[in-house]
């Protein structure tokens, strides 16, 4: 089993009289949620986060100190507190009872949960994400939902197997919060059916890999067989 993965602070631990000696860490999770629901209305810049600083009664600069890189911070900041409350939600304890197909769709449909809420606001996360200076930042933060999903789920895997997954995941949910951010269907049914597909896809991959690489493991080595002409067993 996974190492178990530290928690983000929970923004409900943090309540005013402790915002008053609180680290930057501290403030930024606790005024990350504020800062997105404000974000879905004013986007994603000083206006929200100003309005989210009031709200905890925290003083206006120090809530720019604790976000220096503008936008992409606050974005980095609530994503990190949808890895937490995800988390809370699916303990490892109730993962564990579920094949490991189950527990990938769980924990991206708690995600979706989780920010359904404020659908504008990942909406214009996404888009100031895909800037071509933000570029590189937004991959690591998918790559890093990913990797946060799949130790949840248990994966131990430091092979080639680790990249394949964590990329696997990554590019299904992107693809999902695609269809997501459009899905007015009754509990979000369309975008949980094409997620159902995608993780069909993804653990068919799967099999298919760990077929193909036991059958590699069976085939005659050559360079085995090379080393066996120049150093003959005795």
């Amino acid at each position: 089993m996974a190492d178990p993965i530290p928690l983000p602070v929970a923004p409900a631990t943090l309540t005013t009289n402790r915002l008053a000696d609180a680290t930057l860490d501290e403030i930024r999770a606790a005024l990350a949620p504020s800062i997105a629901d404000n974000a879905g209305f004013d986007g994603w810049g000083d206006a929200a986060r100003d309005m989210a600083a009031d709200q905890a009664e925290v003083d206006r600069d120090v809530a720019r100190l604790a976000f220096p890189g503008g936008a992409v911070d606050m974005i980095e900041a609530w994503f990190a507190q949808i890895d937490a409350e995800m988390l809370a939600r699916l303990p490892q304890e109730r993962l564990m009872t579920m094949k490991i197909r189950d527990r990938i769709t769980a924990l991206v449909e708690a995600r979706l949960d989780i920010v359904a809420p404020n659908r504008e606001a990942l909406r214009r996360a996404l888009a100031i994400l895909a800037l071509p200076q933000n570029a590189l930042r937004g991959v690591k933060l998918g790559w890093h939902a990913a990797d946060v999903m799949w130790r949840a789920a248990g994966d131990t895997a430091t092979d080639y197997n680790h990249y394949t997954k964590r990329t696997l995941l990554a590019g299904v949910y992107g693809a999902t919060v695609t269809v997501f951010l459009d899905d007015d269907s009754d509990g979000h049914a369309d975008t949980r059916a094409f997620l159902a597909r995608r993780i069909w896809g993804i653990m068919r991959f799967e099999r298919v890999k760990a077929r193909l690489v036991g059958q590699s493991e069976l085939r005659p080595s050559f360079s085995r067989f090379v080393g066996r002409l120049r150093y003959p067993a005795v």
